[in-house]
């Protein structure tokens, strides 16, 4: 990477050593992924309870994302991203002992504030040492890291339940974190940046319904049912479909086409804008979930997992590279807590919602019905991501400025 390509020694530790933790903290979750609902379904869960105990990671996360956020703008990133590997090192333990349903939900929920903390922390310490004009391909290369985690984890998670069971990959997962905090402890931490005193902070509500966090978040809110819908049933509706195909496969290609597609994305986007790789990412997302509700072959299962990868590899990033551009410095943590909280909600209720959906109709008009939450996310961001239909348009496309990037 060019960013590493630097004669600022603690610059460069700080990246090299960021870059690994995350790569532990992803690939630790990572590995949960194609196995956990297996797990809940072999103790005696319905499709609604799994739903239920997969969606209760993104509660945690809803509940904490905003606590987070302010307490790295005011105790510095390095503590909460402490906490957040902490909790995803603690939570696989929870899963060795817990058989009870209302339990796992309670330990899920707990899990789920791993990444409340870790993730914001770390996008917005990568935020905080990144120069403008470079903001969008350093966001983008630093946050390899989770489709490198996810690439990896879910083909050893999926091995060693396969081969080894269930006690083996909760104990993998848990070593994962514990190397992860290792790697966060030589890291500098940078001061936390002082709030000016001519600036009044704003309430939570009034950043959440703001011109230039509104849409964002409502983006990512539908991202996250669909996202959520993916991870919480993809692997039971591989199974009910009788295709051959491992649903750690699927995780892999998708990690893979992620990590492909986020090498270029970021700095392209420092050229062109954000807005035209948010609008490229929602229609990936749409072909996605096309391809997945029509699938009766592993090839077409894996086309879907290669666009779904094309999908969250350029969503996630360019919403955070333009929340960065919409924030100031000394509320970066919070704004990146507020605005990802639309994401969190969406993964904290897909397992309910599209669980319901998959008890009543069956798992392809589940994903159908997502399919339609996909297109309208893509039509809110083209018509109202700027202060008017044109400006917007303009910006969806890639020929406007950000109206709202802080100058």
């Amino acid at each position: 990477m060019k960013i590493l390509d630097t004669d600022d020694t603690k610059l460069r530790q700080n990246l090299i050593l960021l870059f690994a933790a995350g790569l532990f903290f992803w690939s630790s979750l990572a590995s949960l992924l194609p196995t956990l609902p297996l797990y809940i379904e072999e103790i005696g869960a319905n499709k609604q309870q799994i739903g239920i105990v997969m969606g209760s990671f993104a509660l945690g996360m809803f509940i904490f994302r905003p606590s987070m956020g302010i307490l790295a703008d005011r105790r510095g990133r390095k503590l909460v991203m402490f906490i957040g590997m902490a909790a995803a090192a603690i939570a696989p333990l929870g899963y060795l002992v817990v058989k009870s349903i209302i339990l796992l939900s309670m330990i899920r929920s707990f899990h789920g504030i791993s990444i409340a903390a870790f993730a914001t922390a770390y996008m917005a310490l990568v935020g905080d040492i990144t120069p403008q004009h470079q903001r969008g391909q350093i966001v983008g290369y630093m946050s390899l890291v989770n489709p490198m985690g996810v690439a990896i984890g879910p083909v050893i998670g999926g091995f060693l339940q396969a081969n080894m069971g269930y006690t083996p990959l909760f104990l993998f997962a848990f070593t994962l974190g514990i190397l992860g905090l290792l790697c966060l402890i030589p890291i500098l931490n940078p001061p936390a940046i002082a709030k000016p005193t001519d600036i009044q902070e704003e309430p939570f509500w009034q950043i959440l319904t703001s011109p230039r966090v509104r849409v964002p978040a409502i983006v990512l809110l539908i991202s996250g049912l669909t996202l959520g819908n993916v991870h919480t049933f993809i692997s039971l509706y591989i199974k009910s479909t009788g295709v051959p195909l491992n649903p750690g496969y699927f995780f892999t290609v998708a990690a893979m086409s992620s990590f492909s597609c986020r090498l270029f994305t970021g700095k392209a986007s420092d050229q062109y804008g954000r807005g035209l790789f948010v609008t490229a990412s929602l229609i990936a997302y749409s072909l996605a979930i096309l391809c997945i509700s029509t699938a009766n072959s592993s090839t077409m299962f894996l086309i879907g997992a290669l666009m779904e990868g094309v999908a969250s590899g350029t969503l996630i990033p360019m919403i955070s590279v333009l929340m960065t551009d919409r924030a100031l410095p000394h509320e970066r943590g919070r704004i990146f807590g507020v605005s990802l909280m639309g994401f969190d909600v969406g993964l904290a209720i897909a397992g309910l919602i599209f669980g319901q959906i998959a008890q009543i109709a069956g798992y392809r008009a589940m994903f159908a019905t997502s399919l339609i939450l996909t297109i309208i996310a893509m039509i809110i961001f083209i018509t109202q991501s700027s202060r008017n239909l044109r400006d917007s348009l303009r910006f969806a496309t890639g020929r406007g400025i950000d109206i709202y990037a802080v100058k």
